[in-house]
């Protein structure tokens, strides 16, 4: 197909301006929809982006706007740069907009409440697309470290092997090397399931506790969504690739995570309404998708107990001690049963 030059990222959030930095960087023309004004004049006139990161320096092919169809106009992908729990709501309003041949690219990680849908599935549904023209982006990406061109990889995932590789053209440069997947169920479990473990490890460590409780959350967390993705049909290889491991890794271990960091109060005894108004009302990803993973491994009779674990010290209340114990508490099983 033919090589991708302009590009309209929708979501001027972290990750969808780096991923918009990547792009630029890689020689690509970029426009950023921004539902504040004063954020796309922001970027549009200095090239930055104060709200999210201050002290990064945009390219000068990206430009910004507050109007959505400004922003799609002759885009030939688009990438969808909002919350998972958010996607529904906002493409349903873009729909329209889109130009009928772009490819859909999601930065999003989660399941969505109540469908229980992949990003993916319900980006197909709103947009009306074949699931061929989606590509899911997936990996050990923290926005800040990939913003200040740090070297780092991910996975770009689609059942149409070329839309990957037309992404991937797209958004390689010096820092940035993406590789192509054709695992689209697998590396969004992955990219999802990471968010809900990096919850646990942030709460072991708000607890006090060492590398050794943080690597078995890890480890038996990863084998969590090996169980979930090989009942949907996942490549068990991709929970050993960037998309699995890498994304997990990176997600539990760093400061940059929200994830980590919003476990980390929780551990440290705050309330959920204290976590968020610690950190300006943004909920992290794990806190919703712990109860729709939760409810999507139930139905499918897969056994989560970190996941569950997780919806219980979010949503029911249960002290982050006690429901460390009842994991330590489990029956006695063979380590790959």
């Amino acid at each position: 197909m033919a090589e991708v030059q302009r590009v309209t990222v929708l979501g001027a959030g972290s990750w969808g301006t780096a991923f918009a930095k990547v792009l630029g960087d890689a020689g690509r023309d970029v426009t950023i929809w921004a539902r504040r004004p004063e954020v796309a004049a922001d970027i549009r006139e200095r090239h930055r982006n104060s709200s999210y990161l201050p002290d990064i320096e945009l390219p000068e092919r990206i430009t910004a706007t507050a109007d959505p169809a400004e922003a799609l106009d002759g885009a030939q992908a688009v990438v969808l740069a909002v919350p998972s729990q958010t996607l529904r709501t906002n493409l349903s309003e873009w729909s329209g907009l889109l130009p009928a041949d772009a490819i859909l690219v999601s930065l999003a990680k989660g399941v969505e409440l109540g469908t229980l849908k992949r990003m993916s599935e319900v980006i197909a549904e709103i947009a009306r697309v074949d699931a061929g023209q989606i590509v899911v982006v997936s990996g050990p990406n923290l926005a800040k470290e990939i913003a200040l061109g740090q070297p780092a990889a991910a996975v770009l995932a689609c059942t149409d092997h070329d839309n990957a590789k037309a992404i991937q053209r797209a958004s390689f440069n010096q820092y940035f090397r993406p590789y192509t997947n054709t695992d689209v169920v697998g590396c969004e479990l992955g990219g999802a399931c990471k968010n809900v473990i990096a919850l646990s490890c942030g709460m072991a460590a708000g607890l006090g506790l060492g590398a050794n409780t943080v690597a078995t959350l890890i480890t038996r967390g990863l084998a969590e969504m090996a169980r979930l993705g090989a009942k949907l049909g996942a490549d068990p290889l991709t929970f050993a690739g960037l998309a699995g491991v890498g994304d997990l890794v990176a997600t539990c271990s760093s400061p940059l995570s929200r994830n980590r960091t919003f476990g980390e109060r929780l551990g440290r005894g705050e309330t959920l309404e204290q976590a968020l108004a610690a950190t300006g009302g943004q909920v992290a990803e794990g806190v919703k998708s712990c109860t729709s993973i939760r409810e999507l491994a139930m139905g499918l009779g897969v056994d989560m107990p970190i996941t569950d674990a997780m919806h219980r010290v979010c949503h029911e209340g249960v002290d982050p001690r006690r429901a460390g114990a009842e994991l330590l508490g489990r029956s006695q099983k063979h380590e790959w049963s």
